[in-house]
């Protein structure tokens, strides 16, 4: 019987991967770079190791999300993974920070066969490769080698698995309402009001913005929310949003999945449990996110 299911279901259910080799991959390295890295990003990499990734953010000395990115260790090299889509690079934005530290930064774009499997969570039989987790997607883990295996990865790899497009990812990617750095977050957002908590190590020593991120912890409530919604009726990115009379926020990335619209809507704090609606009437429903 033939599988029925969506490419983003696929990916969900660890039936299919995604190349993501295109992705940035910039080298940390020289005898301080692991404490230098550590003391500046959200992520605790204590524990870092082959086989053992850590997500990560770069805030900004206010506490502002500059930048997302994954931590991993490929043959014994510090490297960092960022989707390119990003509107700023990771090494454009550590280099200032580098100073008299014995520090490089190193672009090692292309050179890395990286292929995520946001569904699985223990390695698939791929000779050559290490498995490190979680992915660089943000669930699941990534088979990761040095590029001179790619072709042959990609090919062992599709004999068992479906090898999903881009657009598959990104609707996996809004159905797991996991944020994209300048599509659904804006200049000025912390790291809750862009729905990244978890990229945060709330019990490290100091980082870059770590007062104002442990101030809105302890202390406060986000502006605004990166909320999952759903709708049965067609909804597009950029639509606007209302709980009752007053605008809320927008729409900001849509996917349709099984003849729903599933979206990530950017709303006022207050307006979290309100009953919303697009500027076009479509009701839109709070939704759990896939995985969640």
């Amino acid at each position: 019987m033939m599988d029925t299911l969506t490419g983003a279901e696929l990916l969900s259910a660890g039936k299919a991967f995604v190349d993501v080799s295109h992705r940035r991959s910039v080298a940390v390295s020289g005898s301080e770079s692991l404490a230098w890295l550590n003391d500046l990003v959200t992520a605790d990499l204590e524990h870092l190791r082959s086989g053992v990734a850590c997500r990560s953010l770069l805030l900004s000395p206010t506490g502002s999300v500059l930048a997302e990115f994954t931590v991993i260790v490929v043959e014994g090299a510090v490297v960092l993974i960022q989707d390119a889509r990003q509107p700023r690079s990771i090494a454009t934005l550590l280099e200032p920070y580098v100073l008299s530290s014995d520090v490089e930064l190193e672009d090692r774009t292309g050179r890395y066969a990286i292929f995520a499997f946001p569904g699985l969570s223990d390695a698939p039989d791929a000779p050559g490769a290490t498995w490190s987790a979680p992915s660089c997607l943000g669930a699941g883990g990534d088979l990761v080698a040095t590029g001179e295996h790619h072709d042959r990865l990609a090919s062992v790899l599709r004999g068992t698995y479906v090898q999903a497009p881009d657009e598959d990812a990104e609707a996996w990617r809004i159905a797991s309402a996991i944020p994209r750095i300048g599509v659904d977050t804006s200049d000025g957002d912390l790291p809750r009001e862009a729905r990244l908590d978890q990229a945060v190590s709330f019990d490290k020593g100091c980082f870059l913005g770590q007062e104002a991120v442990a101030k809105m912890r302890n202390l406060g409530h986000p502006r605004r929310w990166l909320t999952a919604l759903e709708s049965d009726g067609a909804v597009a990115a950029g639509d606007a949003v209302s709980a009752g009379d007053v605008e809320s926020g927008f729409v900001t990335s849509v996917a349709t999945v099984n003849g729903a619209s599933l979206a990530l809507a950017r709303i006022r704090w207050e307006h979290r449990d309100a009953v919303l609606r697009t500027s076009g009437g479509v009701e839109l429903r709070p939704r759990v996110p896939a995985g969640g």
